[in-house]
């Protein structure tokens, strides 16, 4: 079945298809299908935003769309920035902006939350979440990822998500989780 990737973030698209695509998903971008323009998100949670993004791409294709929503809660920062997070400081500057807000806090502690729909073009949907845990690193470390991926330290594993091989990323974050899950609900 053919679904569309409703972003036009290269990476979270690559992503989709990896985990999509060995179980029978052709995943295409929305820029594979000449698709211009980008909803607001103007939801109050991430659910909400990845409805919204998910149903500007099957109007605008007519295909099923799987979508996301996602973003760095900082517990030092009340959960901020949260569904903002893409638009929490300019471009480039995101990481550098958490950095210096955290900047003598001595809790780091950090969960990367996605939330995840399926959106058929009659209307039904499935949805699913996933959740990783982690901490807010003092520096950027990792040229991997992207976003909040350099500065997002994972203990378990003692590495950021920007120093994970894209294999060991998808087995451990938030959109890889809520992507398992999204798919164990269409078993």
């Amino acid at each position: 079945m053919t679904v569309v990737a409703a972003t036009r973030n290269p990476g979270k698209a690559r992503e989709f298809s990896r985990i999509l695509s060995p179980l029978g998903f052709t995943v295409k971008s929305l820029d594979e299908l000449g698709v211009s323009g980008e909803p607001e998100e103007t939801g109050s949670t991430f659910l909400e935003n990845a409805r919204i993004k998910a149903a500007a791409a099957v109007a605008a294709t007519g295909f099923p769309s799987v979508a996301d929503d996602s973003g760095i809660c900082v517990d030092a920062l009340g959960g901020a920035p949260g569904v903002r997070s893409a638009r929490f400081a300019e471009p480039g500057k995101r990481t550098e902006t958490l950095l210096a807000l955290l900047e003598g806090h001595t809790d780091r502690s950090a969960r990367f939350v996605a939330s995840v729909v399926l959106l058929y073009p009659d209307g039904r949907e499935i949805t699913a979440e996933g959740i990783c845990e982690g901490e807010i690193a003092p520096a950027p470390c990792g040229d991997g990822g992207f976003g909040y991926d350099p500065v997002f330290f994972l203990p378990e594993l003692g590495r950021t998500m920007a120093e994970l091989t894209p294999d060991e990323k998808d087995g451990v974050s938030h959109r890889g989780k809520a992507l398992r899950a999204l798919l164990a609900k269409l078993s």
